[in-house]
């Protein structure tokens, strides 16, 4: 499938990254290991498919792929880790553009709790919003199944490449670590290698403590990193997702607004990134959507998978 291609090209040329850099990698004969089973994984499933063509064979390959998604973000850690940070420049951005820090003035502004389990509602909403896109592709919209599910990896794919080469943590890794006295003056100096060695997540804005605040707060804990903040895979995926869904079913569409809404609004609220980066990920969303589609119907489309 063309979802199982892009993946296989994202760990090839990750697997040469390692091989180039191996002597400054923390554990690059574990990730090279991880990378051929999840290779070997990937072709077995395949293999399967080919001995039990159908829809549900199809549905598991494309899953597995998705859910593999998780491990490839914080790969990427690994790799920007060995670069000099660029927070400074983008926090420096943000207050040269607006004149404050709009991520701090957010949560200062609106502390209260409904505000706070809104916004991180919305921000847990993130990987539902993937699953119900495929699901809805699996099983009312299958001959667009393959594009779709495609176009939302290869999107990631084509993300996580700009996150591998640009070390931006965001304000709830750098504004900690530079003090939040020279966030409030607006002097924001450079951490270098910083985050090659602190990878320490800080809570959220805690104006208002709540189910979903707790939720965001245990699943950052577990899943982010000092890294991805430029620019925003959350909006710019989320907007694709809205893309698709308004292409396919527009239902869905409607049903997945308020939660997308809140989900870029919660990126700078809980301080996991700039404004910068939510707007140009709004932007380059369209791009990448516009280059991905292009791509699959060029390359790999073929029709409804058998």
């Amino acid at each position: 499938m063309a979802i199982e291609k892009a993946a296989l090209l994202y760990n090839a040329f990750t697997t040469l990254l390692i091989l180039l850099a191996f002597p400054r990698m923390d554990h690059p004969a574990q990730m090279i290991v991880e990378r051929v089973l999840i290779a070997g994984g990937t072709l077995l499933l395949a293999l399967l498919s080919r001995l039990y063509p159908c829809r549900l064979t199809g549905g598991i390959r494309a899953g597995a792929q998705l859910l593999l998604l998780s491990y490839w973000y914080p790969d990427t850690y690994e790799f920007n880790r060995l670069l000099p940070n660029l927070d400074h420049l983008f926090a420096s951005t943000e207050q040269w553009l607006f004149g404050c820090q709009p991520a701090v003035l957010f949560s200062e502004r609106l502390p209260q709790l409904w505000v706070s389990e809104l916004l991180n509602l919305g921000y847990v909403s993130y990987y539902p919003l993937i699953g119900l896109t495929f699901i809805c592709s699996l099983l009312f919209y299958f001959h667009r199944f393959e594009e779709t599910v495609f176009t939302i990896a290869a999107s990631f794919f084509v993300f996580y490449l700009i996150f591998l080469f640009v070390p931006v943590a965001g304000p709830q890794y750098y504004f900690p670590a530079i003090g939040l006295d020279n966030v409030a003056a607006g002097i924001f100096p450079p951490v270098n290698d910083y985050f090659n060695f602190h990878q320490e997540l800080l809570p959220g804005p805690d104006g208002g403590v709540g189910f979903f605040y707790n939720l965001v707060d245990i699943s950052q804990q577990v899943g982010e990193r000092p890294t991805a903040a430029f620019p925003s895979s959350h909006v710019g995926l989320s907007t694709i997702l809205m893309i698709l869904s308004w292409r396919d079913c527009k239902p869905l569409f409607f049903v997945l607004l308020p939660f997308y809404l809140l989900l870029c609004l919660a990126t700078v609220y809980i301080q996991a990134h700039y404004l910068i980066d939510a707007i140009v990920g709004f932007v380059f969303s369209f791009a990448v959507y516009f280059l991905v589609t292009r791509l699959y119907r060029r390359l790999f489309a073929r029709g409804v998978y058998a």
